[in-house]
């Protein structure tokens, strides 16, 4: 199981609801909520980001070099 994957369990377990978070291959919730935090890889390819996505605009809050530096950081953002 990936970090991500182990991510979306822990915050479903929570109780944090489905449509407040997205998480790249893991938690993709359909159809796309108009607004939520988000982890997905670097558009760029190198690491992961984490965000905001608003208006049909994703908002970058910080990049991050590993998948679990990045899973943390949305664990925060959403808890």
């Amino acid at each position: 199981m990936t970090a991500r994957a182990r991510l979306a369990r822990a915050l479903r377990e929570a109780g944090v609801p489905d449509e407040l978070y997205w998480i790249e291959g893991a938690h993709e919730p359909a159809p796309t909520p108009p607004d939520f935090v988000y982890l997905r890889a670097s558009p760029d390819g190198a690491g992961w980001e984490t965000g905001v996505y608003e208006r049909g605009a994703h908002h970058p809050v910080a990049r991050h070099a590993t998948e679990a530096a990045a899973c943390a950081h949305l664990r925060a953002l959403a808890l």
